[in-house]
């Protein structure tokens, strides 16, 4: 993520933010406020969004979309290897937990349910990370000539 030519993308990955970014996102105004912007800004520019309800709510007629998946292990593992880098310990099993009940917070919110767009993509990621980019872009590739 950057922000003002700046990677802030470690300052966002902690496990308050995304505590806190699960909670706020179910504020209506705020989810309001957010729509504006992001659809201004991928209006503006060609944009990559990551988000939940970014296919679904944010950006329905976007030209791919994935909705990405992983096994639960995979998820939980790579959040606890994320978290221990910036100093956080914490058990694969207390991950496991955290992303449970984000899962379903998110999935169950009145406003903007993370749920899978009718057209979305369903992308496994439990591989690596170059795994998944070659299998997405063969995918953008095959849809945008």
């Amino acid at each position: 993520m950057i922000l003002n030519g700046e990677d802030v993308t470690g300052l966002i990955r902690t496990s308050e933010v995304s505590a806190f970014a699960s909670a706020v996102s179910a504020i209506g105004s705020v989810r309001a406020f957010l729509l504006d912007v992001q659809r201004d800004m991928a209006k503006k520019n060609n944009v990559i969004m990551d988000g939940r309800d970014i296919g679904t709510v944010i950006l329905p007629n976007a030209d791919v979309k994935f909705f990405m998946t992983a096994s639960d292990d995979a998820r939980a593992e790579r959040r606890r290897a994320e978290l221990a880098e910036k100093g956080e310990n914490i058990s694969v099993e207390e991950v496991k937990k955290s992303l449970s009940a984000r899962d379903k917070q998110d999935s169950t919110r009145k406003i903007a349910p993370a749920i899978p767009a009718s057209d979305a993509i369903m992308l496994d990621n439990s591989g690596s990370f170059d795994e998944t980019v070659d299998r997405a872009l063969k995918i953008i590739e095959s849809r945008i000539k």
